[in-house]
């Protein structure tokens, strides 16, 4: 086992290598630099350009070097832990991701949870009383919400939450504790605004799941092993928990390394509709301003969350299926 973690470990760094490497050359496929399309802008509004500060910025940051030297800049300093500096912001990309990157990190995984608990629960009951009219409910209850896009959803939620409960529209909380140090009354604010996104984000791949849990449970429960249990008397809650729901429950695991980067690369036009300050409307941003170093670093981000996960995913399925071997073959 330890062997075969170690293994994993390195492997991560190769796949980081390439991934960055692709990251880096897809935010340089169109033509220009953030400061092009900068001096562009100033120059249609007429106003001023400062060429020597632009020309101490491309220095800086070696935009006036070749691709691969560029990107050895940008790689190095990712290493150091210098994330790079925002053109569009004026500021180091970690300055700027700040508490951006810790509400969407919140978002994520109450989403998460969300998802779990609901989905868990509808999608054994579906399965264990199939074709009768609570799983015919759900059901249509389910298609709906694969169906219903997420910004239609997010906007009924903003009017039913103001109208219903009186939480202000839009935002991750009142507009008076904007850019206010973190307080009791902050945190509060949050909670009271928080389940408005996670009910709209949460809402597809809730339904998504209860419907793969459903279907895998229901191939489970068909299974010899499950009559030679009942033959044998066994009670029908706990045959079901132990065994069929077991092995139901490797996609659960096996999801855990795509969920929370799909989860936040996922939820941007959920983020602009609800005017969330997550980092969603900030990666749309400058990924249309081709400010690399900010696009860079969040992309990077969801590259590191999904190689971890998968990771951790592995780990789990084979904690929790004995079927599923850590390497090829049959372990002696």
């Amino acid at each position: 086992m330890l062997s075969y973690v170690l293994r994993r470990l390195l492997m991560m760094i190769p796949t980081l290598i390439a991934i960055s490497i692709i990251v880096f050359v897809i935010i340089q496929l169109p033509p220009g630099d953030y400061l092009e399309t900068h001096i562009a802008e100033l120059r249609s509004q007429g106003e001023s350009v400062d060429q020597r500060r632009i020309e101490f910025l491309r220095q800086e940051y070696g935009l006036d070097k070749p691709m691969h030297e560029q990107y050895l800049v940008w790689v190095t300093g990712l290493m150091r832990g210098d994330l790079g500096y925002s053109f569009e912001y004026e500021l180091p990309v970690a300055d700027v991701v700040g508490d951006r990157m810790f509400l969407t990190v919140i978002v994520s995984l109450v989403t998460i949870v969300f998802t779990w608990i609901v989905a868990f629960p509808i999608g054994v009951y579906s399965a264990t009383h199939q074709y009768s009219w609570g799983d015919y409910g759900l059901t249509f209850v389910g298609f709906i919400g694969l169906a219903t896009p997420n910004f239609l959803l997010a906007l009924v939620m903003l009017y039913l939450a103001n109208v219903y409960f009186g939480t202000s529209i839009g935002g991750l909380m009142d507009p008076s504790y904007i850019d206010q140090p973190w307080s009791l009354g902050k945190f509060m604010s949050i909670l009271e605004h928080l389940w408005i996104p996670v009910v709209v984000i949460g809402t597809s791949g809730t339904a998504g799941m209860i419907r793969r849990l459903r279907a895998n449970l229901l191939d489970e429960l068909q299974k010899q092993y499950v009559t030679t249990g009942r033959a044998k008397g066994l009670a029908e809650g706990k045959l079901v928990r132990k065994y069929p729901l077991r092995m139901a429950l490797n996609f659960f695991i096996a999801d855990i390394g795509t969920i929370l980067p799909s989860i936040i690369s996922g939820a941007e036009i959920v983020a602009v509709v609800l005017s969330l300050p997550t980092t969603g409307p900030m990666l749309l941003s400058s990924l249309q301003s081709q400010d690399m170093y900010l696009a860079g670093s969040f992309l990077m981000f969801l590259a590191t969350l999904t190689v971890v996960g998968v990771l951790i995913s592995d780990l789990l399925l084979a904690m929790l299926d004995p079927r599923i071997r850590l390497a090829g073959g049959i372990e002696k």
